[in-house]
């Protein structure tokens, strides 16, 4: 089930294999019930579905990508979740990339795969943009209700564009997204997330091209 508001497998001691292969049961959080010595890591790889876009503009200005901010409890690779007001994070499981750069790095494909844009980079790869996109990501946890229930996956992403050298802003976004697992564990967290993550990227893609055209962005090199 999906709500909007506004908006693999294990790695052994040799690999990392697709996040649907297998199931692993959620046992363990923070600390863990399950320590190193009795579990295996498991890498899991955040795959949103993403798509060419139709219906909207073809710019042909330059787009950098700044790294999202990120409240602390989120700048780990560590898979979180919430219960109540505690912040913890499944045990011995993680992303393949710290959220901030994983997000980074989805943004960037996210807009290459629409068509849309002449270009698009990291704003660390030194690419000189016509507008800076900056983030800020609110919400990427599973939110649990009960001990043994599925939980909700939420991902919220807030968004300004900004002129390049950040001199005027040319306007603000929030967009939120809820899926529920299909059950309790981490295989089945990991593909709400990717359905979560990649309907809140084609809303933050859907609106920067849609801003930017609207409020005169033009490339410095046309």
């Amino acid at each position: 089930m999906i709500s909007r508001n506004t908006h693999a497998a294990a790695l052994t001691r040799r690999g990392v294999l697709a996040a649907g292969a297998g199931s692993v049961i959620l046992a363990g959080c923070g600390g863990g019930l399950l320590s190193p010595s009795q579990d295996p890591l498991q890498i899991y790889v955040l795959k949103p579905p993403l798509q060419k876009l139709e219906g909207l503009p073809e710019v042909a200005w330059q787009l950098t990508i700044a790294e999202p901010d990120v409240e602390q409890s989120l700048q780990t690779v560590r898979i979180a979740l919430q219960r109540g007001q505690m912040m913890d994070f499944f045990a011995n499981a993680q992303w393949t990339d710290p959220t901030p750069e994983l997000l980074q790095s989805l943004l960037v494909q996210a807009f290459e795969t629409s068509g849309c844009i002449r270009g698009v980079g990291r704003e660390s790869e030194g690419i000189r943009g016509d507008v800076v996109l900056e983030t800020e990501i609110r919400s990427f946890q599973a939110n649990y209700q009960d001990e043994t229930g599925a939980p909700d996956i939420v991902v919220a992403i807030a968004a300004r564009l900004l002129t390049s050298g950040r001199g005027q802003v040319v306007g603000t976004f929030v967009t939120s997204y809820d899926v529920r697992a299909s059950q309790n564990s981490v295989p089945a967290v990991v593909e709400a997330f990717d359905k979560a993550t990649g309907q809140s990227l084609e809303d933050v893609v859907r609106w920067t091209l849609t801003a930017g055209q609207a409020n005169g962005v033009v490339s410095k090199r046309s």
